[in-house]
């Protein structure tokens, strides 16, 4: 019996452990929303004056937030995004608009260069084989890809669902280029001052709070509509509900 017991701990001693990977935490839009969007208007149009940080600190401050943002956002999951990169570079270009004093023109040209880039790299990737349609929708952090890919095979749909993505492909293209017009338009709109001044910051702080209701929330409706889209197609060619495509976190 002795021996026995002996055995079986040996044998329990020699189970490998089964490491499981540790739940990636959800982004707070809380904090998101605070440190892109409420921090860095509130020092741009109430800390800009010489009794406070001065037109050119209040600059450096305002941007250190998205920025910070940013490169904590790459620490905690150790991997570069590209949306986040694009988006501290996009906040490196605005400071050094800002600090080297050129012209507001060139502001509004970089605003809608960003997501511009973003819609034709969407359009360009659909005649490669890793269509960024894919990063953005068709992905296993949203969606259970080997169930469905599975279920076209079954159905001998893969073809008509690669049609579908191209058309969804066009619908998010069409976010970004909506995102870039809408860009250029308030910036020019708004930031008519010379750099260098209060005035300047404070339209700058202007356009950073107007971005949200006037440019994010028109294009995520249009990016929705692509993804509902891509659902629709996906439970019409698998013959899947919806609560059977969507990946569900544990």
């Amino acid at each position: 019996m002795e021996k026995s017991g002996q055995q079986t701990s040996f044998e329990q001693a020699e189970k490998p452990t089964v490491q499981t990977r540790p739940p990636q935490q959800k982004e707070s839009l809380l904090l998101n929303l605070l440190l892109n969007l409420v921090a860095p208007t509130l020092v741009l149009t109430k800390f800009s004056g010489d009794e406070y940080l001065g037109t050119t600190y209040a600059i450096v401050v305002a941007l250190a937030f998205p920025i910070g943002y940013g490169l904590r956002d790459f620490y905690r999951r150790r991997k570069i995004n590209l949306f986040s990169a694009l988006g501290v570079l996009s906040v490196f270009l605005t400071g050094g608009i800002s600090l080297l004093g050129l012209a507001p023109e060139y502001l509004a040209i970089k605003e809608a260069a960003i997501p511009g880039i973003f819609g034709l790299a969407t359009i360009l990737s659909v005649k490669t084989p890793y269509p960024l349609v894919r990063t953005l929708l068709y992905n296993d952090t949203v969606l259970e890809v080997e169930a469905i890919d599975a279920k076209l095979s079954e159905n001998n749909n893969h073809q008509a669902f690669e049609r579908r993505l191209v058309k969804a492909s066009w619908l998010v293209a069409s976010s970004f280029f909506l995102s870039s017009a809408l860009n250029y338009l308030l910036a020019i709109t708004i930031v008519t001052s010379t750099p260098g001044t209060v005035e300047y910051n404070e339209q700058l702080g202007k356009m950073t709070a107007l971005s949200f209701p006037i440019i994010a929330l028109p294009a995520t409706l249009v990016m929705m509509a692509a993804m509902f889209y891509l659902f629709r197609g996906i439970t019409a060619l698998t013959g899947l509900q919806v609560e059977d495509i969507i990946r569900h976190q544990h």
